[in-house]
């Protein structure tokens, strides 16, 4: 968990870092020579540097333990920041979108200069650069965070390509290319700030896990040679892991001793997964009529 920490830690300020340097390239040469697009790609990376500095801020705490205050972990602080990225992004889009209707609506008045084309060039670079990082990183600490960092990268790169449309206008002649290029790089934000929104809305509202994986824990829990059976199961994210929540059917001969052994052996077998992170089992002796689930190969425990 320490090495996942600090891979964490290093990413955030890679993201950090490289956001930094693309806003005073672009930013810098956007307003000298009146290029809404560089603007636009520049303002975008403001977001995505608030983005960086909370995933920093509050995403470091999801690898904190329970304390007294969150006795079930902080494992809902990366979603919640990850929220936060998707809606400032959202209405980072809008208002770009609105300034790049009022240019079109003008005349643009923009100057082409090589320097535009080197500052996009530097900016791709950069992105890219970070874009391969992050996702690397993320391979290996699977965090919310930083995949709604890795998606922000991978746009910035779209929202690049669309700047390098609008200064290709200015070169040509053509400079309501430039606010045309503008507001596509807003619809790509928008588009961006939405999925990573809904993704992480799931994570904070107790979405029920996918049915798939829910399988997948029924049958480890039904593999067990001891339950014959599984009925009030339940598997939703807490954050971004899994509460997983059962009844298990076993014989009704067993003594103390062994039910806890048994639940003790299906708790950690679970727990061992990644994606869940916490198990809450009930043990039911035959003779109950809770047998709803029971495996028809297996004998019943009441010979019938």
């Amino acid at each position: 968990m320490d090495d996942h920490r600090t891979a964490f830690l290093k990413a955030s300020w890679v993201n950090v870092v490289t956001n930094v340097l693309k806003i005073a390239v672009e930013g810098g040469l956007g307003l000298a020579f009146g290029s809404l697009a560089l603007v636009a790609d520049a303002a975008h990376s403001v977001a995505d540097l608030l983005a960086s500095a909370v995933v920093l801020v509050w995403g470091r705490l999801s690898f904190e333990g329970p304390d007294a205050d969150h006795p079930h972990g902080h494992d809902r602080f990366e979603p919640l920041t990850a929220l936060f990225v998707g809606g400032t992004l959202v209405l980072l889009g809008l208002k770009l979108l609105f300034d790049a209707w009022r240019a079109i609506r003008s005349a643009p008045e923009s100057h082409y200069s090589v320097f535009l084309a080197v500052g996009l060039g530097f900016a791709f670079v950069d992105r890219l650069f970070c874009y391969w990082y992050t996702k690397r990183v993320n391979r290996v600490v699977e965090s919310p965070g930083l995949s709604a960092l890795v998606a922000d990268s991978k746009n910035d790169l779209y929202t690049t390509a669309a700047a390098v449309v609008g200064v290709a206008g200015m070169a040509a002649g053509t400079p309501v290319l430039d606010p045309l290029a503008g507001a596509l790089v807003s619809l790509l934000v928008i588009r961006q700030g939405v999925e990573v929104s809904r993704e992480n809305v799931d994570y904070l509202v107790d979405t029920a896990a996918p049915e798939r994986v829910r399988e997948e824990i029924r049958d480890e829990i039904l593999a067990h040679d001891d339950v014959h059976g599984v009925h009030d199961f339940t598997a939703y994210h807490a954050g971004t892991v899994l509460e997983v929540e059962f009844h298990a059917e076993v014989d009704a001969e067993h003594s103390f001793v062994e039910a806890h052994d048994i639940e003790t052996e299906l708790r950690n077998a679970l727990v061992s997964r990644e994606d869940v992170g916490d198990v809450h089992v009930h043990l039911d002796p035959a003779g109950l009529g809770e047998w709803k689930d029971a495996d028809e190969d297996r004998p019943s425990p009441t010979g019938n």
